[in-house]
């Protein structure tokens, strides 16, 4: 990426000597500023599309004379798109370039999102949301494929965290973005606004947006040989071991996300208000010590002991909040609750960004498809623990502590078993 005079084309960039090559990564290294932006912009857009159209749901099952359900099933489909789209776009990312499957991608989301905003019935809205998270996938896992093709070690740690500020605040002001549009038009306005975002960022990446994976450094020959890769890569044991246990303990916080309105308000009697400033106070949590991770830890302190640190808090505070919540110190106020959830949710800052640089800095050759593993490792598992945080009903929070530990202790037992043994097996 080039920040200063034009940027250099990918035919060009693709056929100079290594040195050029070397230098040409170098420049778009110090352009730290552009490089933030677009890769900041393509990891906020998915949580965008998520969380924007949130306060939108009940004016959606009204217009289109759906269920509450089919509503919720156009974030399903959404959710869903992105998890399985990393399978595909990453893999390709390693076999053609980053630059044209994400530009590819990205044209897609658009069009798909314009739909979306024309939709006259639940099923089409449900169709395109599924082709929207389909391809907003490329912006997740291609961003990270391009971080590692540009920085390595200690420089890649930082700006993962660096991302780790953004994709923390993009949840939170999504909703409000999303309210305030609601107060100027309908929910069909909500897509309008993200088919320009989506429009902005496509002509960002076109013109700002250079190749960062040289040919030299790509997958050559059949297709199935280039998917063949996840294989490979699993194959790891330690790299596996990073995967997943990052996203054991990113289960852990999408419990949260999923059941912590329910858990805050209904239980514990809290306000709307009140809701939504323990939410808020929590995302400042994990983008706070994100960035002290990034800014003071990283580089003075080994990132296996970063990863240890985190994941022994998320695991002290999971169990505190099964303790509190079951009543084994007599009924636990709301002030315990949340300060349990702040210290689960501000150790995330530590864990994930570490876990990701971790995982990622095990591979030279299939960076887009490693990418793919860990976004929908993520994302699947996530999704896939959450609902179980319902599981006993309406009158206790139980069980969203108790998949909460669940998921930490296997998130240790993976770094522990995986991570930690592998090496030394392999030492």
């Amino acid at each position: 990426m080039q920040d200063a005079g034009p940027p250099v084309p990918a035919h060009i960039t693709e056929t100079v000597p290594t040195e050029d090559k070397t230098r040409t990564l170098a420049a778009q290294r110090r352009t730290g500023l552009l490089v933030t932006l677009v890769l900041g912009g393509l990891t906020a857009l998915p949580p965008l599309s998520m969380d924007m159209y949130l306060p939108a749901l009940p004016q959606v099952t009204d217009a289109l004379h759906s269920t509450a359900a089919t509503a919720q099933l156009t974030l399903t489909a959404c959710l869903a798109g992105m998890a399985l789209g990393q399978l595909v776009v990453g893999p390709l990312s390693d076999r053609f370039g980053r630059r044209t499957p994400l530009l590819t991608g990205m044209v897609i989301y658009v069009l798909a999102t314009a739909v979306c905003a024309f939709a006259p019935s639940a099923p089409l809205l449900i169709a395109f949301r599924l082709v929207q998270g389909l391809a907003g996938a490329a912006g997740i896992v291609i961003s990270r494929a391009v971080v590692r093709d540009l920085y390595d070690g200690v420089e890649m740690a930082r700006f993962f965290s660096t991302l780790m500020l953004i994709s923390g605040v993009a949840p939170i002001v999504a909703p409000v973005i999303g309210g305030q549009i609601l107060r100027l038009t309908d929910w069909r306005g909500v897509f309008v606004v993200l088919t320009v975002i989506g429009t902005l960022l496509t002509l960002l990446v076109w013109r700002r947006m250079t190749e960062t994976l040289p040919p030299d450094k790509r997958h050559s020959g059949e297709l199935s040989g280039t998917f063949g890769a996840i294989r490979r890569l699993l194959g790891d044991r330690v790299f596996a071991g990073y995967v997943f246990t990052g996203s054991f303990a990113f289960a852990a916080l999408f419990t949260y996300v999923s059941a912590s309105a329910f858990v805050v308000q209904d239980i514990y009697g809290a306000s709307p208000q009140t809701f939504s400033l323990l939410f808020g106070l929590n995302s400042i949590g994990i983008v706070g010590v994100g960035q002290l991770n990034g800014k003071v830890l990283v580089g003075r302190v080994a990132m296996d002991k970063v990863l240890t640190v985190g994941l022994v808090l998320i695991t002290a505070a999971s169990v505190a909040l099964v303790l509190l919540t079951s009543g084994v110190f007599g009924r636990a106020g709301l002030p315990a609750i949340a300060a349990a959830l702040f210290v689960l949710m501000a150790s995330m800052g530590l864990t994930l960004p570490t876990a990701n640089t971790l995982a990622l800095l095990r591979v030279k050759r299939d960076v887009g498809s490693a990418s793919a593993l860990v976004g929908t490792s993520s994302f699947l598992i996530g999704a896939l623990a959450s609902p179980l945080a319902g599981v006993a009903g309406d009158g206790t929070a139980v069980p969203m502590a108790v998949v909460q530990l669940t998921c930490a202790l296997v998130a240790v037992g993976c770094f522990v078993g995986l991570c930690v043994r592998g090496r030394r097996t392999v030492e």
